[in-house]
């Protein structure tokens, strides 16, 4: 048997050092300035969009809950807007939020304590309604006689298009996009 020579080992090579140099990294945080730069702008307009559709769900939510209440009971209910969660507003504005309740004498007002009620809208969001229609009053049969309400949602700023809800007077509960007009008269401008 041969004997093979002993090998020879090596030193090992020196150690890189691991890590990003202070270059590096200020490049990695001009590339995330400049990409936040671009996207906050949309971002925040998204948000703005957000909250106003989870108003509009909210109300509309409401809307149903007031018809599903006088359908099943058989009595007239009521949803209009209401700043203290007792009693309604004979009010076209419906930022301080709203209640559902039962209407049996037909004053408009609810008989006893509301069975629903609704936040007050968060800062910056109005809820206006059509002129002359404060309140809607569905009826056993699940209609809601009288001129269709519209409730239009809008933020002061503008940063988001305006939503409506519309009540039909049969009863209907729709949610649309708002008018140009429609979301100028929301914000207090025409």
């Amino acid at each position: 048997m041969e004997r093979q020579p002993p090998q020879a080992r090596l030193p090992h090579p020196p150690h890189r050092q691991r890590g990003w140099t202070l270059i590096e990294q200020l490049m990695v945080l001009a590339v995330v300035a400049v990409l936040a730069t671009v996207a906050l702008p949309p971002m925040g307009h998204l948000l703005a969009a957000s909250r106003l559709q989870a108003a509009q769900m909210d109300l509309i939510a409401g809307l149903q809950q007031a018809r599903y209440i006088a359908v099943s009971r058989g009595l007239p209910a009521i949803f209009c807007p209401s700043g203290d969660g007792t009693d309604c507003l004979r009010s076209s504005r419906w930022d301080g939020g709203w209640l559902v309740a039962l209407d049996r004498d037909g004053d408009n007002h609810p008989d006893h304590a509301a069975i629903f009620t609704g936040p007050p809208q968060p800062d910056g969001l109005q809820a206006r309604s059509s002129q002359g229609r404060y309140r809607v009053r569905f009826h056993p049969d699940g209609s809601a006689a009288g001129t269709n309400l519209t409730i239009t949602l809008c933020l002061a700023d503008g940063r988001a298009d305006a939503l409506n809800v519309v009540v039909s007077n049969a009863g209907r509960i729709r949610g649309e996009r708002a008018s140009p007009v429609q979301a100028h008269r929301c914000r207090g401008i025409g």
